[in-house]
């Protein structure tokens, strides 16, 4: 029947139809059946609407944790930036305490920026408090990449390692203009939560460019 089961679900989850598939996801979810992990984990590194990924990663979440959490680690190898990005989501929902020691680092400047960002939300979940100084310098080693909302999921993540964070973002020095303004945005989110990010990015990067102008 197990069998059977996985058959089906693996047609379901085929169709044409993001509605079929997202019923079937649900279904899994609803009767979660031992036989299911390896179909919902290979789904999920391949399946192109974002609502069907949510759903298989809750149907995921709702098998017994020493079954997928093996299998999603194993999974953060992937070659397929899908696979390793949508796995890294399903284990920041898991929050299993042996996360973080099975975290590759490297993950969190991978070269896939939706990877790389899905590994900030991770590890700010399953981070231990002892840890927070370590995750925090990873961060800081991604000031200043990618597009304004990039930066901007960036500090929000520094801003809840606000402890760690703000003495460091204070001492950065650097040529890079963009580095130097990302560093300076984060500082005044950290200081002012409900600010407008962008526009406090953009003023700094005026700045950053100004100050680099001068120099030389």
């Amino acid at each position: 029947m197990a069998d059977m089961n996985t058959e089906k679900l693996n047609q379901a989850l085929s169709a044409t139809d993001a509605s079929i598939r997202l019923r079937a996801a649900l279904t899994a979810g609803t009767h979660p059946d031992l036989a299911l992990p390896e179909v919902l984990l290979e789904r999920c590194a391949v399946e192109p609407d974002f609502f069907v990924r949510d759903m298989l990663t809750w149907a995921i979440t709702r098998l017994p944790t020493e079954l997928t959490f093996p299998a999603l680690v194993a999974q953060l190898a992937d070659s397929r930036p899908q696979a390793r990005s949508q796995h890294l989501h399903t284990l920041s929902k898991l929050r299993e305490p042996a996360t973080w020691q099975a975290l590759p680092l490297a993950l969190l400047h991978d070269p896939e920026v939706e990877v790389a960002r899905a590994a900030w939300r991770c590890a700010l979940r399953v981070v231990p408090a002892e840890e927070q100084p370590r995750l925090a310098r990873e961060l800081l080693g991604e000031l200043g990449r990618g597009t304004p909302e990039i930066q901007r999921s960036l500090s929000r993540a520094l801003a809840e390692l606000a402890d760690e964070v703000t003495a460091l973002l204070h001492q950065v020095d650097t040529p890079d203009a963009a580095v130097a303004a990302h560093a300076r945005a984060t500082l005044h989110l950290i200081e002012d939560p409900e600010s407008d990010f962008l526009a406090d990015l953009a003023a700094a990067q005026r700045v950053a460019v100004l100050g680099s102008a001068q120099e030389n």
